[in-house]
């Protein structure tokens, strides 16, 4: 979960605020004074696979590891589908559906 705080709350309780970031992987964002973007401070892990994300080529080695770390570090969610759910049997079927469409 996120955390939202104000500029002058970040740097009178900054340690602790860094804290929660390296120990429980939170995201701070901290709005600054008059008409400044606001800043988001995320873990240097975080920062490296999300960077690794961008700058693989889609549909890439690289690019799928990188969103199964996301996934695990609670960045994206997690949309893989269960082959071993109640409806297995309807999972191969799109695929065999596929073939046939394919081959016609």
């Amino acid at each position: 979960m996120a955390i939202a705080l104000t500029q002058s709350d970040f740097q009178d309780h900054m340690k602790n605020y860094l804290d929660e970031v390296e120990d429980y992987d939170e995201t701070l964002y901290v709005t600054r004074s008059k008409d400044r973007s606001a800043v988001a401070v995320i873990s240097q892990e975080k920062l490296k696979w999300l960077e690794r994300a961008a700058k693989a080529p889609i549909g890439s080695l690289d690019q799928a590891v990188a969103r199964d770390k996301l996934i695990e570090l609670g960045v994206l969610p997690d949309d893989s589908q269960n082959v071993y759910a109640d409806n297995e049997q309807e999972f191969w079927d799109q695929f065999k559906n596929s073939v046939r469409t394919s081959i016609n």
